[in-house]
């Protein structure tokens, strides 16, 4: 018989990979600056990646990813392909223990954007 422990393995190591974006959001952008009048405002998005049970397991670098690549496919489906980004957060999350002080850590990251639709700016 094999420890219980093991049928949460997969499950576990596949929260630490990187989300994907679907396959409309890969051609979306994310810029920082105003697309110009051309383009048609869509709506809002919020994407994120992590929470504080696995996200301390997490590297920063695949949470951004993650929450980007959220974002992304997120923008996509309301017909996007730009998203000018309005906020960024990194969620941390630690406990404090008298013995040895405690920790902090970074265990999520959000992204906050709005969405508009370009023409000539990808899919």
């Amino acid at each position: 018989m094999r420890p219980a422990w093991l049928l949460g393995l997969p499950v576990a190591l596949a929260a630490c990979a990187p989300l994907e974006p679907s396959a409309a959001g890969r051609d979306v952008r994310i810029v920082t600056s105003d697309p110009g009048g051309t383009c048609r405002h869509l709506g809002d998005v919020t994407g994120s990646r992590g929470n504080f049970l696995i996200g301390g397991f997490i590297p920063d670098a695949t949470l951004e990813t993650g929450a980007r690549n959220d974002l992304k496919t997120r923008a996509a489906a309301l017909g996007g392909n730009v998203v000018v980004l309005l906020t960024q957060r990194g969620v941390q999350s630690g406990s404090f223990d008298g013995t040895d002080g405690g920790y902090l850590r970074q265990t999520g990251v959000t992204l906050t954007g709005s969405v508009y639709r370009c023409p000539g700016a990808g899919a």
